[in-house]
């Protein structure tokens, strides 16, 4: 039973009169002590949620959107806009317009109250304006500073931050111009001052090779040192292990057992064994290192990967988890050492069903490290001297072929949605300048090692849900009914129908409609627009299922390296089989902590994905700049009342804006996803492969803008914009990209002129530098 989601359904009943604790009790028929506090903390949550409201006589009465005042997070665009993402997770978020931020942040919880409405209030479709701040999310800022003669100030990298940040004279650690530092705000702004802040760490000059990421790791608040506690404890982890840890573990290191992983992978976390066994079946063994074993809850390592939550792959680098010591060393399952373990071991029957499992501590001697490259070679290309140098491993690798392709035919009856979404992979050199854009190979190595953990991954959430014990989740819920309802709208424009409205839906009718435009020239349109209709996985202490995966149970267990979710199953499972030390006591503090882990291990993982994309965005945009006036042929991802957005077969994407489609009037058909010419009816509509070339780079901007190969520019667009000067300098080897704008220069030149004339008048506060003539004129008049 769901006691939230059982309360919030009473209080949105159209008939719900006020009710009071004991109320709640006989409705829902609750009658221990347990679920007494369980209810006071449910009616807590929803009235801090803005929810609910107590009244005197002790009643929980529903908070009416006749106020219309919302609650939630602020999510800011960087064009100036903002959206509110309510605490009720059942409302729509509320657009803010630009003039109604009112001086709020990206992330700040806000009190925001409904404006003006397009329709029904809980369709969402409505406008609000911020009215409070309860707090603010911004801490620090990374940009770069500026110099005045007596102060400074700070020019946000984050497009989302609309306002300078002013620096007051001796509080800029020497920075000078063109630095890139770290800003903590001290003072916010009030509405007639800019925030104000002191510098922390100045993180170099922003040309300065390696600078541009190291400021986008600041940006999203990455730590990259670990603290002096943490490192201490990391070196006190021995290298190899004692005879005595062994004891009481499963043996397996006599088991032929490999890894397989890409070649540029140094934190190996899962092995695989198989072997046929007598009666037909095929049994599987995943070994998952063991890294609950060395990092012991509560202790200063744990702490940090907590904070953490995940690793950051970044194109340069990788910022860990857990320290290098133990992420590439005694955690590592390396080859031709002994290693702590968890397994798995499943046997699988010849429709790939599970017909038995264990699940036990273990130490295992990996015997090769494979990459998938060599792992392709040998199962996919049958390549005669690979095979020949792995021949000790070549009968497992064809049984782990066919094992894999049972479980991919499995779940793809069982309704599996498979997008299979290019990723891209930026080649730098040694100082960071991009070389190369290249899309990542996903070979049946990739898809066979994606099985084998699939599998593991779904055993393992099976037995614990199953136990009915506290569990962390990995769940994908099923899209929303509106969003489903405007997908299937969409699709009829290519005469596919569905039937139902999209209120409850199995997986296996978006694979089919995935599988009835296989090959049709409307495959990625329809593709593109199904995966937008879905909502984004995430961590749970409640069991909601894996829509995409069609699975019923699902978790993470087998990256315990590089994800804190999977330490915490590791931890649950050496507590509830090993060490069988999970007494009631223990399993209300996990009930009562999992809520609050799962939703910092997704926010974390978002922080990270954020960041990820950011630097392949900077990345890509740095590699197009040697490419302008290049031509490509490329494949149209979005549309929009603006213009479109073309995606390049190695996944860059760049914007052919609307301005610059001058050889018609086009507008935007938002339900066809097409910009139509009015006199000669061309459609661009996503899916349409298009020749474009590149007109422009902004790398600030990270922007890349792309003109229709034969379609004369706008002479007010971009040429204008071209003329006011995007000045691009690319150098050869250990060349520096230097990408200022002239508008932004002749900002800065006001901003130096309004500080001199301060400087005479004797106010050196900063201010906001524009001002209305009507603000000045009243301005006047109260002075004379």
């Amino acid at each position: 039973m769901n006691l939230k989601e059982d309360v919030k359904a009473i209080i949105q009943r159209s008939d719900y009169e006020p009710m009071s604790v004991s109320d709640f009790q006989d409705e829902l028929g609750l009658s221990s002590a347990d679920s007494f506090r369980d209810l006071i903390k449910v009616l807590v949550e929803l009235e801090q949620a803005g929810i609910l409201t107590r009244t005197k006589q002790d009643r929980y009465q529903k908070k009416t959107s006749k106020k219309g005042l919302i609650r939630g997070t602020l999510s800011q665009n960087k064009k100036g806009f903002a959206f509110l993402r309510p605490d009720d997770k059942e409302m729509e978020d509320i657009f803010i317009p630009p003039t109604k931020i009112n001086r709020a942040m990206d992330g700040d919880t806000v009190i925001v109250e409904v404006k003006k409405s397009r329709g029904d209030f809980r369709s969402g479709k409505v406008e609000g304006e911020v009215k409070s701040i309860e707090n603010h999310s911004v801490k620090q800022v990374v940009g770069t500073f500026s110099e005045a003669r007596h102060f400074g100030f700070v020019i946000p990298d984050d497009k989302r931050i609309m306002q300078d940040i002013f620096i007051p004279k001796g509080q800029d650690l020497g920075a000078v111009e063109g630095h890139k530092v770290l800003v903590q705000i001290s003072k916010y702004s009030d509405g007639t001052n800019n925030p104000e802040g002191h510098i922390s760490a100045i993180l170099g000059h922003k040309n300065d090779p390696g600078v541009d990421i190291l400021s986008i790791i600041y940006q999203h608040g990455i730590e990259i040192e670990f603290p002096e506690a943490v490192m201490k404890e990391a070196e006190a982890v021995p290298e190899t292990i004692a005879p005595e840890e062994i004891e009481g573990r499963r043996d397996l290191r006599n088991d032929l057992t490999i890894t397989i992983d890409g070649a540029d992978a140094k934190d190996l976390d899962d092995a695989i064994a198989l072997k046929k066994l007598p009666n037909g079946n095929t049994e599987l063994t995943v070994s998952i290192a063991d890294v609950s074993y060395y990092v012991k809850e509560g202790s200063a390592l744990d702490q940090e990967a907590y904070n953490r939550a995940t690793s950051v792959y970044l194109v340069d680098r990788v910022i860990p988890m857990i320290p290098h010591r133990l992420s590439n060393g005694i955690c590592s399952l390396n080859p031709n050492v002994d290693r702590l373990t968890l397994s798995c071991r499943m046997e699988f029957d010849a429709q790939a069903k599970v017909e038995d499992y264990e699940i036990f501590d273990s130490v295992i001697h990996s015997n090769a490290r494979m990459t998938y490259r060599a792992v392709n070679q040998i199962i996919t290309d049958q390549d005669p001297n690979v095979r020949k140098q792995y021949q000790e491993i070549v009968p497992m690798l064809d049984l782990a072929k066919d094992l894999s392709q049972r479980l991919i035919d499995m779940r793809k009856q069982r309704g599996e949605i498979d997008f299979d979404i290019k990723e891209a992979k930026v080649v730098v050199n040694d100082e960071g300048i991009p070389q190369d854009v290249l899309t990542r190979e996903r070979g049946e190595g990739e898809r066979l090692i994606e099985s084998f953990m699939l599998a593991a991954n779904e055993t393992v959430a099976e037995h614990f849900y199953k136990k009915e014990v506290p569990f962390i989740y990995r769940v994908h819920e099923q899209p929303k009914s509106d969003r489903l309802a405007q997908f299937f709208d969409f699709i009829t424009n290519f005469g596919i129908m569905v039937k139902g409205t999209g209120e409850d839906i199995h997986p296996r009718t978006l694979q089919n409609i995935s599988e009835e435009i296989a090959g049709r020239p409307e495959d990625m349109v329809i593709s593109t627009m199904m995966l937008r209709s879905m909502q984004q996985a995430h961590y749970d202490a409640d069991n909601l299922g894996h829509f995409g995966l069609a699975a019923d149970y699902y978790t993470h267990f087998t990256s315990p390296i590089r994800r804190y979710p999977d330490l915490i199953v590791h931890r649950l499972i050496r507590k509830y089989l090993i060490e069988q030390s999970m007494d009631s006591k223990a399993r209300q503090q996990w009930e009562d902590r999992l809520p609050e882990m799962a939703e910092h291990t997704s926010n974390r993982e978002r922080r990270a994905i954020d960041a990820e994309r950011d630097t392949d965005d900077l990345k890509k945009a740095e590699y197009m700049i040697q490419h302008i006036g290049d031509e490509f042929e490329g494949i149209i991802s979005s549309v929009a009342n603006f213009g479109m957005f073309v995606e390049l077969p190695n996944t860059i994407e760049g914007l052919v804006n609307m301005q610059n489609m001058t050889d018609d009037y086009y507008r935007f058909d938002e339900r066809q996803m097409a910009l139509i010419g009015e006199r000669k009816a061309q459609v661009y509509r996503i899916g349409d492969t298009v020749k474009v070339k590149v007109i422009h780079v902004d790398v600030d901007e990270r922007q890349i803008d792309f003109q229709i190969v034969g379609m004369p520019i706008d002479l007010g667009g971009h040429r204008d914009r071209k003329a006011r000067g995007t000045t691009i300098q690319a150098k050869t080897k250990g060349k520096q990209f230097d990408n200022k704008k002239k508008d932004k220069k002749k900002r800065k030149q006001r901003k130096g002129k309004n500080a001199r004339k301060r400087e005479k008048s004797g106010n050196t506060d900063y201010k906001p530098f524009y001002k209305s003539k009507k603000v000045k004129n009243k301005a006047r008049k109260k002075k004379k």
